[in-house]
């Protein structure tokens, strides 16, 4: 699963470098790397609020931490993400125009799709993988349990 703080260090390590870079004087372009990064980690944190929107089957039963702490760490760190994003609508609409800011939106939604796409969708996968392969399990162990009372009950009764 998407791991929050992680994805929050990861959005506030670029957005640093991109503050850092408009500091400086480089364009847009020079920064792109950051900003993909940027973008990234901010996808990874509204994935992890849908996620915790949702849990996952066994979240549900095996979750380690409390709800609401992990409510809170993901409300921190969407306000955050909408900090970082206002800040930096400011200085690309400042240097840049606001056709820019609206081409990084557009260059942002491209961006959502394609982690959509290859990662996101490629965790789903493996969880629910997963949950299938731990409720056949889960069955395997209640059939044999039933069936191991049930031999035992036959085996008493002289019937085996």
């Amino acid at each position: 699963m998407i791991e929050v703080v992680a994805a929050v260090s990861a959005a506030t390590s670029a957005f640093g470098a991109i503050k850092k870079g408009f500091e400086v004087g480089r364009d847009i372009e020079s920064m792109a790397g950051d900003l993909s990064r940027w973008m990234g980690a901010v996808s990874d944190i509204q994935k992890a609020d849908q996620y915790n929107k949702k849990p996952p089957l066994f979240k549900k039963l095996f979750a380690s931490g409390s709800v609401e702490e992990e409510a809170m760490q993901i409300f921190m760190a969407k306000k955050k993400a909408e900090d970082m994003r206002g800040q930096l609508k400011q200085i690309i609409t400042f240097s840049r125009g606001p056709s820019a800011w609206e081409e990084l939106l557009q260059t942002e939604g491209d961006i959502r799709k394609k982690r959509q796409k290859a990662i996101y969708d490629q965790q789903e996968r493996r969880r629910k993988f997963i949950e299938v392969i731990a409720i056949i399990l889960l069955i395997g162990v209640v059939v044999t349990f039933v069936g191991s009372i049930g031999y035992m009950l036959l085996q008493t009764k002289g019937m085996i």
